[in-house]
């Protein structure tokens, strides 16, 4: 995926899903942003992660968005932080010591062939019914999976048997302009 946001760019909206979270979590409100950069006016998916002492802390997102990135980021980061269901909502205590990162998506694709995924540039997306599963392009670089190993554990985050890919379901892919702090 080219380069959507350009480094400040993505520095500000850090900067917005930072305080989002913190201003939450303390008061209970979402502060009021704008912004006149081009980028952060676009309307893309993204995901927030939240790390903290480099485990995962809360990772929410949405692939498509009718409102600006920015105000899409500021509703992930809520999310991440107090509606991740593997985790107990975020506290003051918490905001101590977390790490976030960014990922902006591109539109899905449907896949033809899982040969199409390629590891480290793709995350994928699995619907089988009512069955659905996403890991982003960089947990399979971060665990050193292989192509089969990263369907693998899609379909177990889906809550499916792991083989579920080789058989009957949808699979998409994307790409993601991924950034930290």
């Amino acid at each position: 995926m080219s380069e959507l946001l350009t480094k400040k760019e993505q520095k500000e909206l850090l900067k917005i899903a930072r305080e989002t979270i913190v201003n939450y979590v303390t008061s209970g409100k979402v502060p009021a942003v704008s912004s006149a950069s081009p980028g952060l006016n676009l309307h893309s998916g993204c995901f927030v992660t939240i790390k903290q002492k480099g485990q995962l802390r809360g990772c929410i997102g949405n692939f498509v968005s009718e409102q600006p990135l920015y105000q899409l980021v500021q509703e992930m980061a809520v999310s991440a932080a107090t509606r991740d269901p593997r985790f107990y909502p975020m506290k003051a205590d918490d905001l101590a010591d977390f790490v976030l990162d960014i990922s902006v998506l591109s539109p899905l694709a449907k896949a033809a062939s899982v040969e199409e995924i390629k590891v480290g540039t793709h995350g994928i997306y699995i619907i089988k019914g009512s069955y659905r599963g996403v890991l982003l392009p960089q947990v399979a670089t971060e665990y050193g999976w292989n192509r089969d190993e990263f369907l693998q554990h899609t379909c177990i985050k889906a809550g499916l048997p792991k083989d579920t890919w080789q058989g009957e379901c949808d699979i998409y892919i994307f790409s993601a302009q991924v950034f930290g702090d």
